[in-house]
């Protein structure tokens, strides 16, 4: 069965319109709140769910929002603050609360927003809780008397907490002394606790993308925008550079000569040296979207590979299934659940460093030097709304055309995205020119269609 409001990663949209609204988050708080508290309540036990944010300026309305309808049911509420979404996961844990629930939209403009929740494993909610609290959505609120309202506490210690979390991933006969690294948090959640993790093992950081002003989140700095990133390396004579996103879950790298390594070379890296140390516990796991270079990589180093859906939840679904540690996704989500219950720029960050220092100080240019990724396009075309672009004849027949132009050595991935209107057009083979010319064919068409 479908769900009306949670998307890949929680309930997200546009500030201001449904459900982005206060209105519809208190309702969404109480709703959330009477189903998660449903079992302790039945033990006689409080319930307690934590609440963190990133640094856009609709965080504090949103927050308030959603404090007032999850008191309303009866729940505690514990106040992070500014913090990346894994801190929350980590703190959910730390804490033994119920679940934590994290007030983002990722990658996402300073516009939009949304609410993801974690439950008390520091995992995404199971789609059957997900389903309970759309159904209490459909129950009008009924605050509870006042005997039976929640608390609320500030977690004063939040930030030190998870900083403390992620430098305990990295070993501890390690540092990073001598390297100097510009980390770029995208006026984002890590703004305040990133370049500490570094300095603190030891590292010379730099740090950009450090000035929040609510409305500048992702704007030109982070995994999404690294240009500045790139830029810093070269004039800071930095040996690497650190890209995280908005809410901190992804990652992407830059060497000393600015060129980026996006999430499957840094997934490469990780998975290759634990191999070598005998710590990689099964095989790998990606998305449809990782290039076929890093699944010919996976061949040749005897590692099993499989893909999941788009998605960190789903990379995350596979490894459960498979009983794996480690998968990701191009994008920058990387999943090393030895470490953690999800994905984590930093922890990430901080894995990819370990297999450099382990190596004697190797370079990323070193480290991924076997790793010949393919060209791949991605174009993103603006589609209506419940649009189905994809069964159309002539997407059809473009995509045959192209399958058959690509001759077995590429291949064509068409799907709409999980949180805004568009439809995602990726092709990816040997012949750079040929790539490029093929998806722009496929989106030209697929753009003719949407615009009438």
């Amino acid at each position: 069965m479908s769900k009306k409001y949670f998307g890949t990663d929680g309930v997200r949209g546009r500030v201001g319109e449904h459900p982005i609204t206060p209105q519809f988050v208190m309702h969404l708080g109480y709703a959330a709140g009477k189903v998660l508290a449903a079992d302790s309540q039945a033990r006689g036990e409080r319930t307690g769910v934590l609440i963190g944010k990133d640094t856009r300026i609709s965080g504090y309305m949103l927050e308030s929002a959603l404090e007032a309808g999850l008191i309303a049911a009866g729940v505690d509420v514990y106040l992070a603050g500014p913090v990346p979404t894994p801190a929350v996961a980590y703190l959910t844990r730390a804490l033994r609360l119920q679940a934590g629930i994290v007030i983002s939209a990722s990658h996402n403009p300073f516009e939009d927003n949304g609410i993801k929740f974690f439950s008390a494993h520091g995992t995404k909610l199971p789609d059957e809780t997900e389903r309970a609290i759309e159904a209490a959505l459909d129950e009008p609120m009924q605050t509870n008397s006042s005997e039976g309202l929640g608390k609320a506490k500030r977690i004063d210690d939040a930030v030190g907490r998870y900083i403390e979390f992620c430098k305990s991933t990295f070993p501890s006969e390690l540092d990073l002394r001598g390297m100097k690294i510009v980390v770029d948090s995208a006026h984002g959640a890590t703004y305040h606790i990133a370049r500490h993790v570094f300095h603190e093992l030891g590292a010379d950081v730099t740090a950009i993308g450090v000035q929040p002003d609510g409305k500048n989140i992702n704007h030109g700095y982070g995994a999404t925008a690294p240009d500045n990133l790139r830029k810093a390396v070269v004039v800071y004579k930095a040996d690497i550079g650190i890209a995280l996103d908005g809410d901190g879950d992804r990652l992407i790298m830059v060497d000393s000569s600015g060129k980026l390594y996006d999430g499957d070379q840094l997934l490469y890296v990780i998975a290759r040296h634990r191999q070598a140390q005998g710590r990689l516990h099964g095989g790998v796991a990606g998305t449809l979207m990782t290039n076929l270079a890093f699944e010919h990589a996976m061949q040749k180093l005897g590692i099993p590979f499989q893909r999941a859906k788009v998605g960190d939840r789903y990379v995350m679904e596979l490894l459960q299934q498979q009983g794996w540690q480690l998968g990701g996704e191009n994008s920058g989500h990387i999943i090393c659940l030895d470490k953690h219950s999800t994905g984590d720029g930093i922890v990430s960050a901080l894995q990819v460093l370990h297999a450099l220092r382990a190596n004697g100080q190797q370079t990323l240019a070193e480290a991924t030097g076997d790793l010949r990724m393919y060209p791949q396009v991605l174009i993103n075309v603006r589609v209506d709304k419940g649009a189905d672009c994809l069964n159309h004849d002539q997407v059809k027949a473009i995509v045959k055309d192209v399958e058959q132009a690509l001759d077995g050595k590429g291949r064509v991935l068409l799907r709409p995205s999980g949180t805004e209107p568009l439809l995602r057009v990726m092709v990816e083979g040997e012949d750079q020119s040929l790539v490029e010319r093929s998806a722009q064919r496929i989106a030209d068409v697929v753009r003719k269609l949407a615009t009438g």
